[in-house]
């Protein structure tokens, strides 16, 4: 089959399109013709190497963390999908590879795909629908009448949060560049920070949640912003020691992420706040509730840009440039 393949890592490895072999089944797996894949940042992070010591990927590895297509085949254990269905999924982080003609997904990780879009849409969702929903509702347990801050609005991951924040009743503040701020606005925040003029740390107070998606910097001063028992959710690190045993690494590497996190740890403890590290999970059960979501007009994707699967290259670039609004998908030709 075709794929977008990396053959080593570094910021000079552009990735290439290639012969890969097709995937094999496993009794609890569906095997998907892939119909298109989003882009996410998390692809240019494994390109370049960022993640190698929590997902050692064997060489060459096929990019792509998301996906949306058809049900080809399914595997014996597997009862509740058939050939033929329109299902989208965020594959398990060691078997990831959604830029390619076809991949075997295990079931629990796959959700049919909402009715109402097409698989450009869907293809939109899986990654950043995930993380929005893991870092609000099952970490957060965000209520109604709390108050959301919810960084880079107009992200891939900002745009679904600030959907599902309001329509979990939270109050939603955000930031964004001048240009967006009323169409960060249309996606339902009640306060918008244009970052060019602004500073969140001195216009926000008394805030129960703030998830985070950018650096150091913003990440020590959204504890400003936090109330003594709000929640401080990264989801661009630093990685924290009970990240590192949930995901069971090993001593040397769990120090190491001790040492990363110790300041804004440490930090969050003398506010009296909770830091959480979020690295999201493949979760099919989780991305059936989204689809419902989706389904009954609570969520809406939005898309920035379309590349052609013999222009992903352009799109990881596209990506990289930190400029889109909402996300960029791949499409398959079919």
């Amino acid at each position: 089959m075709k794929a977008f393949l990396i053959d080593r890592y570094g910021k000079k490895e552009t990735g290439r399109i290639g012969e890969a072999p097709e995937p094999s089944l496993r009794d609890d797996d569906v095997l998907i013709r892939v119909s298109a894949a989003s882009v996410n940042a998390l692809d240019t992070k494994i390109r370049t190497g960022e993640f190698k010591l929590i997902l050692p990927y064997r060489l060459p590895q096929i990019l792509g963390n998301d996906m949306a297509g058809t049900v080809v085949s399914v595997g014996a254990g597997v009862h509740h999908f058939k050939p033929g269905d329109e299902v989208y999924a965020r594959p398990d982080d060691e078997r990831v590879g959604t830029f390619a003609e076809f991949i075997a997904v295990k079931a629990a990780s796959v959700a049919l795909k909402p009715s109402n879009l097409n698989m450009v849409e869907a293809a939109s969702l899986p990654l950043v629908a995930l993380t929005a929903w893991q870092a609000l509702v099952e970490t957060a347990q965000l209520k109604p009448g709390q108050k959301a801050f919810i960084q880079a609005g107009s992200g891939g991951v900002g745009t679904v949060a600030i959907q599902l924040a309001k329509h979990l009743g939270a109050f939603v503040a955000t930031t964004t560049s001048t240009a967006n701020v009323e169409w960060v606005k249309a996606l339902g925040a009640d306060v918008v920070i244009d970052y060019r003029q602004q500073d969140f740390a001195t216009e926000l107070r008394d805030y129960d949640v703030v998830l985070n998606s950018l650096g150091k910097h913003e990440l020590t001063r959204s504890l400003q912003i936090l109330k003594p028992g709000g929640h401080l959710i990264s989801i661009s690190g630093p990685p924290t020691p009970a990240f590192a045993v949930a995901r069971g690494l090993a001593w040397p590497l769990k120090q190491v992420l001790r040492l990363l996190s110790r300041g804004i740890r440490s930090s969050a403890k003398r506010q009296r706040v909770t830091y959480t590290f979020l690295f999201m999970r493949a979760n099919g059960s989780q991305l059936s509730e989204i689809t419902s979501l989706v389904e009954s007009g609570a969520i809406r994707p939005v898309i920035d840009r379309i590349f052609t699967f013999q222009d992903t290259r352009g799109a990881l670039a596209h990506v990289e440039s930190g400029r889109t609004k909402g996300k960029v998908v791949v499409e398959m030709p079919q």
